[in-house]
């Protein structure tokens, strides 16, 4: 293995729109439902917290539209890289803008994947009961190196076995659905406490909680992008599995949702940290219920794979080009970046001693602050500014969906507790920092020389 990549990534083949859905739905799905479905009730006080569900989806969808126009105008390794960077103009403020997310990149892709190994090691304890609190993280360890030691080869045998654990997630979501279906009762579905829908500010707080947790469910829905060069037809499949992604998940996890607050009464849920499984028991018996459990653990490993496979290119796209640290441009023969999968993998490791809470809320805030909210407006200076850009997928009713998706985000951090947001800042403020001492001794803008 050199220092200077051999090879550009898709080099040893491409993965298709089937396995780009994949690979999307794997990170959507994880670990996240099977878990937050109590965390959402109880952020709301009851089943009114199926309007977050609701709301998460509306974002999700208005995101993936800006995902989706971006993407295909500019496919390749690196997402939202190379959106910031051309949006805000690659000789001076886009240079910001990019190395931000980059920033936020190596500190929130460990956050995310950590999410799903702690994710896999809470619900281990439906199996494992009498677990410890560092048998626990000694667990979520080894999901994320094991993850990383899967992904140390090339895409396309890495595409496989995406396809194998998206069928392993969605089996899963259908079990859970029809034993909801078959024993729903309406009336644990629809029992409102009293003044649930009353407009006040404790609703709107509950509220931004719910919708917080239902976009870190929802999210994944960009990992193809994140991939671009090892996508065939970019310019058509990474639209098409960003939207069918959504809509699938969106689909699966209202039902979901429905089917567990359908048969297990909403305030009962609240105390379980394995809902599905109470779910999949009461229907069908203990040794189904560990079935289930079984099942869920594999699409958490699923999500920490799916993160870790599309993050992973981030920083090597930016390194490749001069902007990061070479390290990250490392190839291996066999086609994939090295070096940037076990540097991701193994602070992914390490961010496991976090609580799933801390991580979930943490991650979300960083990447609304940094990432999301300026690439909703990329789009628009794309329009705007870079004609010469070409952009084969436009969204449907442009500009409506950058406005609702820029509003939610706006929402859900208003919403959020003050130690997030106050975590987002120094965030945001430290990469600022780096950024002006590395333009300092590169002599780059915004501080380059005049002669």
């Amino acid at each position: 293995m050199s220092n200077a990549p051999p090879e550009r990534l898709g080099s040893r083949g491409k993965i298709g729109l089937f396995e780009a859905i994949a690979a999307n739905i794997l990170q959507m799905v994880g670990v996240g439902p099977f878990l937050t479905i109590p965390l959402i009730l109880s952020a709301m006080g009851g089943p009114q917290a199926m309007v977050g569900w609701g709301l998460g989806a509306l974002i999700s969808a208005c995101d993936g539209l800006v995902w989706a126009e971006l993407g295909a105008a500019m496919p390749g390794s690196g997402g939202s890289y190379k959106y910031l960077r051309e949006a805000y103009g690659p000789r001076s403020l886009g240079q910001l803008m990019s190395f931000i997310f980059l920033f936020q990149s190596i500190v929130v892709t460990p956050l995310l994947a950590a999410s799903g190994g702690v994710g896999f090691a809470d619900y281990a304890k439906s199996l494992y009961p009498a677990m410890t609190y560092w048998q626990g993280k000694a667990v979520a360890f080894a999901v994320c190196l094991v993850a990383t030691a899967l992904l140390y080869r090339n895409i396309r045998s890495i595409g496989r076995v995406s396809m194998v654990l998206v069928t392993i997630v969605m089996g899963t979501m259908v079990w859970i659905i029809v034993a909801g279906a078959t024993h729903f009762n309406p009336a644990l579905a629809f029992a409102f406490p009293p003044g649930a829908f009353h407009p006040s500010a404790a609703f709107f707080t509950g509220l931004g909680a719910a919708t917080l947790i239902a976009m870190y469910d929802y999210q994944g829905y960009c990992t193809a992008a994140l991939i671009g060069d090892e996508v065939k037809a970019p310019n058509r499949n990474l639209p098409r599995s960003i939207l069918l992604a959504i809509g699938i998940v969106a689909i699966g996890y209202t039902a979901m949702s429905f089917s567990v607050i359908g048969v297990i009464p909403w305030k009962e849920t609240l105390t379980s940290t394995s809902i599905v499984s109470d779910l999949i028991g009461r229907v069908y018996g203990p040794t189904a219920a560990k079935v289930s459990a079984v099942l869920v653990l594999l699409a958490a490993f699923g999500s920490v794979f799916a993160v870790l496979l599309g993050f992973s290119r981030v920083p090597y796209a930016a390194a490749l080009e001069g902007n990061f640290f070479s390290i990250f441009a490392r190839v291996h023969p066999k086609g994939f970046p090295s070096f940037s999968i076990v540097f991701m993998g193994v602070a992914s490791a390490c961010a496991c001693l976090f609580s799933l809470e801390s991580l979930i809320d943490g991650l979300i805030i960083v990447q609304i602050l940094t990432q999301f909210a300026a690439q909703c407006v990329a789009v628009v200076l794309i329009r705007r500014y870079r004609k010469d850009i070409q952009r084969p997928f436009r969204m449907y009713l442009y500009p409506l969906p950058v406005v609702i998706a820029l509003a939610g985000w706006v929402f859900i951090v208003v919403s959020a507790q003050a130690r997030y947001i106050l975590f987002g800042m120094c965030v945001l403020v430290a990469a600022v920092i780096a950024f002006l001492i590395r333009a300092r001794s590169r002599s780059e803008w915004p501080l380059s020389k005049v002669a």
